[in-house]
């Protein structure tokens, strides 16, 4: 028997290989001759899909598995290998052996199943049930499960970088990323320079026109458009709703008894013809209350302590001003030197109030909404996928693409940002020791619940806040999702039964939650669709937008140098100026919401399936049907935004990327 055997590179850079290349294909009925693959000329060169002749003594019958090999030529030479196809000459039947990953070292084996996706219970033969147990005990030596670290630590990182096989970065992306992380700061630093603006550490801007000094590069839209309307009260209740942290924001029934706010002080800011009473009753007053930050130890920057505070802010649905703020508490508990801060005040010490809870916003969007909520929570996930689910089983087929190089970028923003020597310790008010208490404290009141986006806005009482597109989009996402990943699902499970019989699946969730059972489809289907919404949509609307929010440093502070006020007369303009990051502070924050907001350069759109690891057509229809839903719904929100002058693109499909890259 001769087969016709297909192999494609990868097309990212240093995908190709010059070192050799063996494949044996193992059949039902035995195995082929081992062959080195080898054309007249280069073979497995970046991007290349090149045709060979394997031989057989034999029919080998139905195919199982696909071997490759690697060994060095003259240099140890890395190779990506998209895929295997085989095909018998004469014959209709072909099969198609999805790989995608690096094969590194000297003398490696990779065996590939060929990629029809198949529960445990639907391998029969010794072969397939024997392959799916070995590839999952060499992953679960390489994945180690929370309860056997006790925390997802940095031990990850170095196998990542050694050996990138199923889950790190392609070589060009490492290079790209970590020179960003490292060098982007001082070049920001320089190119202000160039501007002749004298920098120096510590040294405080004059007024805040002076912060136009860092944008004359770095620009968006939004970004402008803030620089111009920050200081007014719609729009600082316009980023509650479609800001970069929109899921602080609930309705408040009754005020909070350590929030002493009286219906005369605030009427002013109400219609004439209600009263705060009767708006409470209504619905239309809400609440952010940043109690989480209460009594966070502050970081200490170039031996100086910087300063946090836990405000509540109180919010009024105005009928024709939006939403808009109409009382600011600076700290939990009030007492005589903890005023209410009003519109009425004057207008230095109201503005300065308004800083002090985008402050708290920066520090909860960046650590908890963001790098919690999302990076970590599908970081379980990932590990999970990793230690307990084959290649070929449907749901790591499902889900890889959605995983896409999460591992890696939290590896890195454990080193680079947020560890003791980072980029948040140099100049975020919650570094350091604050950071990590801040996510303990998160994480002990996060609920699976809050993370389904029916549940969170149902919860929080916003279900009719106007204007809330944040809302708005991601539920309109969540449905096509949802119809996706039910339809993949309904392919592969015909009952419940057969959930709860998956012994893969279970040990699945049971690594991402202890004792933790699926026992139906629908509920496999919502988690799913969780897994899937948060490294997609919910990662895009706290990620994407923050340079939008925060390149205007004075409307998104990344840290506070003084405490908040405690007399409204007292405050002035050189208060506030001395309150706000430094310039060199300013300069960082500028540059790493810029890094981390922008189109990364290896970035692949929600639904576009660049790695086809389903090769059945039934599912390959669900996948084309998932993309034409996602096309339609962007096209509703672009007409949706149509005419407004800011608009909320976030949530577009084709912005959103496919996993948690950044």
């Amino acid at each position: 028997m001769e087969y016709k055997v297909t192999v494609a590179t990868g097309t990212s850079e240093y995908s190709g290989t010059n070192n050799y290349i063996y494949v044996t294909l193992v059949g039902e009925r035995g195995e082929s001759e081992r062959t080195v693959l080898d054309n007249p000329g280069l073979d497995f060169r970046r991007g290349a899909v090149d045709d060979y002749t394997v031989k057989s003594a034999a029919d080998l019958g139905p195919l199982i598995l696909v071997r490759l090999e690697k060994q060095k030529y003259w240099v140890e030479d890395n190779w990506f290998c998209l895929y295997v196809k085989v095909s018998v000459p004469g014959q209709r039947c072909s099969y198609t052996f999805p790989c995608y990953r690096w094969l590194v070292g000297d003398k490696v084996v990779v065996e590939l199943r060929e990629g029809t996706a198949k529960k445990i219970s639907d391998d029969t033969l010794p072969l397939e049930i024997s392959h799916r147990k070995a590839e999952l005990q060499e992953r679960q030596k390489i994945y180690r499960s929370s309860r056997q670290l006790h925390t997802l630590n940095l031990s990850l990182h170095s196998y990542l970088l050694c050996s990138p096989v199923y889950a790190s970065f392609s070589y060009y992306y490492i290079h790209l990323i970590t020179n960003s992380f490292v060098h982007i700061w001082p070049l920001r630093l320089l190119e202000l320079s160039l501007k002749k603006l004298a920098i120096k550490f510590g040294k405080s801007w004059n007024d805040l026109d002076d912060f136009k000094r860092i944008f004359w590069k770095l620009r968006s839209p939004i970004a402008e458009y803030t620089m111009k309307h920050w200081k007014e009260d719609s729009f600082f209740g316009y980023q509650f709703l479609n800001g970069s942290n929109p899921r602080m924001i609930t309705r408040c029934k009754e005020l909070p008894s350590n929030f002493p706010v009286t219906g005369d002080m605030v009427q002013s800011s109400l219609i004439p013809t209600t009263t705060l009473k009767e708006e409470l009753k209504k619905g239309n007053i809400f609440l952010v209350d940043h109690a989480i930050m209460d009594g966070i130890p502050a970081n200490v920057i170039r031996d100086k302590t910087q300063h946090i505070a836990a405000p509540l802010c109180l919010l009024y649905e105005h009928p024709e001003k939006g939403l808009i703020p109409i009382a600011i508490q600076l700290d939990q508990k009030p007492d005589k030197d903890t005023p209410v801060f009003l519109p009425s005040d004057p207008p230095l010490a109201w503005l300065l109030a308004k800083m002090w809870v985008r402050h708290a916003e920066f520090q909860v969007f960046q650590l908890l909404s963001h790098l919690l909520r999302t990076h970590l929570v599908v970081e379980v996930i990932c590990v999970s996928t990793l230690r307990q689910l084959p290649a070929v089983h449907p749901i790591y087929k499902l889900l890889t693409p959605h995983l896409r190089y999460t591992l890696e970028i939290n590896c890195r923003g454990r080193t680079q940002l947020i560890s003791p020597d980072g980029i948040f310790k140099r100049v975020v008010s919650t570094g350091g020791d604050g950071l990590l208490i801040l996510a303990q404290r998160e994480y002990k009141v996060l609920t699976y619940r809050s993370l389904q986006p029916k549940f969170d806005f149902l919860d929080r009482g916003v279900t009719k806040l106007r204007d809330y597109f944040y809302r708005n989009h991601s539920m309109m996402l969540w449905d096509v999702i949802q119809n996706f990943v039910s339809g993949i699902v309904s392919l592969y499970y015909k009952s419940d039964s057969e959930v709860e019989q998956d012994s893969e699946l279970q040990a699945w969730i049971n690594d991402v939650a202890v004792e933790g059972f699926l026992k139906t489809k629908e509920e496999l289907i919502t988690l799913l669709s969780v897994v899937i919404f948060t490294s997609t949509a919910q990662h895009a609307a706290t990620n994407n937008g923050q340079f939008d929010w925060c390149a205007w440093v004075p409307n998104t502070p990344c840290t506070m140098r003084h405490p908040p006020p405690t007399d409204k007369d007292a405050v002035t303009m050189g208060m506030i100026m001395d309150t706000l990051p430094d310039i060199s502070q300013s300069c960082v924050q500028m540059a790493i919401t810029w890094h981390l907001g922008r189109a990364q350069p290896d970035a692949i759109p929600m639904g576009q399936y660049v790695e086809q690891y389903f090769t059945e057509p039934a599912a390959l229809r669900v996948i084309d049907k998932f993309r034409k839903e996602l096309k339609e719904l962007e096209e509703q929100i672009i007409a949706q935004n149509e005419g407004l002058e800011l608009q909320y693109l976030y949530l577009c499909p084709s912005r959103m990327e496919n996993s948690i890259t950044i």
